[in-house]
């Protein structure tokens, strides 16, 4: 990457300049519905911010309603696709902003959902290589959403099926990928070192694992990251949440000692 302002954006992505990023996303509001009840958003953006989060990912017209004070030492990304539970359709995704609306709100960054595998994985791939230019142009880092979703998919959990994932994301542009997790967890490891850009895990264990456990054999496996949302907004205490994972992201020396964190948390996906 030769980019200088997409060097001094991915350094903000990354609050100990560690080349490691935890980001919480928030875009599920369009999804699935709200995050949070309205009267609780300002102060969950407190507690991701006071937590250690690197980043939060929300859509355009959320990003809006974000005071600049809150996010003084966490990044802003500003999400460009979206597609509801309610469409025909689920795994379809289309772009509803542009690197322009994203850079207009202050954006560090912006992601982009492609689902392989998918009935509309040609448009997504069109639509991930056009963000991609305009990003080179602006000098603004793109998060590839990367998954194998779709009728055409066998296992998403595939060692094999995941690293030519995020080599698809890499080659048509993406600076980061976040992508689905290989079963068992620790052959991620084949996957990072297939993959040229760096790659950030999103999914929480299935079987009612420990969340923390799960995120350190990530880390382990050679992982940059993690996209912990979910997770992080139904927590009880999102703040102790995201400062354990901070922990495990950007600390690796003090993962045995998190006693100082409270562990009321619950499990889920991330």
């Amino acid at each position: 990457m030769t980019n200088t302002g997409k060097l001094f954006r991915m350094r903000r992505l990354s609050s100990a300049n560690d080349g490691k990023h935890l980001f919480v996303p928030l875009d599920h509001s369009v999804s699935d519905g709200p995050v949070v009840p309205h009267d609780r958003w300002h102060d969950l953006l407190r507690d991701l911010v006071e937590g250690g989060a690197d980043a939060i990912i929300v859509h355009k017209g959320r990003a809006r309603l974000v005071p600049p004070a809150i996010l003084a030492s966490c990044a802003l990304v500003v999400h460009l696709s979206a597609g509801t539970a309610h469409a025909a359709d689920t795994n379809a995704k289309v772009l509803v902003g542009d690197a322009e609306d994203a850079l207009r709100l202050g954006a560090d960054a912006v992601s982009v959902h492609v689902n392989i595998g998918s009935d509309t994985e040609e448009r997504q791939l069109a639509d991930l290589g056009a963000v991609a230019t305009a990003c080179e142009a602006w000098g603004l880092p793109l998060i590839a959403m990367i998954y194998p979703r779709g009728p055409r998919i066998v296992d998403p959990h595939d060692p094999a099926l995941l690293a030519h994932v995020v080599n698809i994301a890499a080659d048509l542009g993406a600076d980061l990928v976040k992508t689905s997790v290989t079963l068992p967890v620790r052959r991620m490891a084949e996957v990072v070192a297939n993959s040229p850009v760096p790659v950030l895990a999103a999914g929480g264990p299935t079987d009612g694992s420990d969340l923390i456990a799960y995120a350190t054999e990530l880390m382990d496996a050679g992982c940059a990251g993690l996209a912990v949302g979910r997770k992080v907004f139904t927590s009880a205490n999102p703040a102790s949440l995201v400062a354990r994972l901070a922990a495990v992201v950007h600390a690796p020396g003090v993962r045995e000692d998190l006693s100082r964190f409270p562990t009321t948390m619950t499990t889920g996906a991330l």
